[in-house]
């Protein structure tokens, strides 16, 4: 049990985000550059993200009254700005997720930089307004990837992993954002994507078993004072039978009158505010962890397979 809870607004057990990864196609043209044009069935697979099962989202969200947080590749606020547009103009957050779902992992500092700037460029041309967040693309956050989002404004990410409460993520250059953790077990990747020209080929789960993860961790999340943060993709659970499970999810959390719905940058700036007034003292971690390779490590060591 945590010691020291977030007050969170209205003596809510717990701050609940159900964040949508829009990463469309734009996955399939990073990897298959030269020849992503043939692949048309994985095209009309995630192409059903923006076209199919946002709308879809989008019509629950009214129906329930809730406004939540879209983590956007700047590549697909630009190919499908209607769709960006239906989310801003219901009220939602529009997050920063890569330019084209680049890897910040394979890229140097100046690279991570360009694509970072080119994709909050074309957030704000399509939305009107800077994203205030970020999540990794791929959760692949660098090295770098801190001191870059202080350098361009960000509030908050989302990308890691390493507690189940709100902290703060500490650049060792001075500065800091909040950090709104998630995990692979909030992902729904992890429960049904399946594809060859992607390379992932988990399991495929029945939605009304695959939910029983995501309510499991909502459970000790409320009985903790704690945050559920989810990451779902358009193309995944924006499906009928998926998106089913998860309307009757929502509908039970709203009926208990105890969990906050808010968008990420609601929460983050809720944290920030607890902070600053003393009512909570977040875990802080000073960053980059390492600061290259380990002294303990060979000389002529190598990577290894886990």
């Amino acid at each position: 049990m945590p010691s020291n809870p977030v007050p969170w607004p209205n003596s809510a057990k717990c701050a609940a985000a159900i964040t949508f990864d829009t990463d469309a196609d734009s996955i399939l043209h990073l990897q298959y550059p030269d020849d992503a044009v043939r692949r048309v069935a994985t095209q009309s697979f995630l192409r059903f993200g923006p076209k199919v099962g946002i709308p879809r989202i989008l019509e629950t969200y009214r129906k329930f009254g809730i406004k939540q947080t879209f983590c956007v590749p700047g590549w697909c606020a630009e190919r499908y700005s209607e769709t960006v547009e239906a989310i801003v103009a219901d009220g939602h957050e529009v997050a920063h997720h890569g330019y084209l779902h680049e890897s910040p992992n394979k890229r140097s500092r100046d690279e991570e930089h360009e694509w970072l700037v080119r994709g909050i460029e074309a957030i704000e041309k399509v939305t009107g307004r800077r994203p205030r967040g970020w999540r990794a693309p791929l959760y692949d956050f660098s090295e770098h990837s801190l001191d870059l989002l202080l350098q361009e404004g960000f509030e908050y990410d989302s990308s890691l992993m390493g507690d189940e409460l709100p902290y703060v993520i500490r650049s060792k250059q001075g500065g800091e954002v909040i950090e709104l953790p998630t995990e692979w077990a909030m992902d729904d990747a992890v429960q049904y994507l399946f594809s060859l020209d992607l390379g992932l080929t988990m399991t495929i789960q029945p939605p009304a078993r695959a939910i029983e993860v995501f309510v499991s961790e909502l459970e000790a999340a409320c009985a903790q004072g704690g945050l559920w943060v989810t990451v779902w993709h358009p193309f995944i659970t924006g499906r009928r039978a998926r998106w089913h499970q998860v309307e009757l999810l929502i509908e039970s959390m709203l009926e208990r009158g105890d969990i906050w719905f808010a968008p990420m940058e609601e929460i983050a700036a809720h944290v920030r505010k607890c902070i600053d007034d003393g009512s909570y003292t977040p875990r802080v971690e000073e960053l980059p962890t390492y600061e290259g390779r380990i002294p303990e490590l060979p000389t002529d060591a190598v990577g290894e397979g886990i």
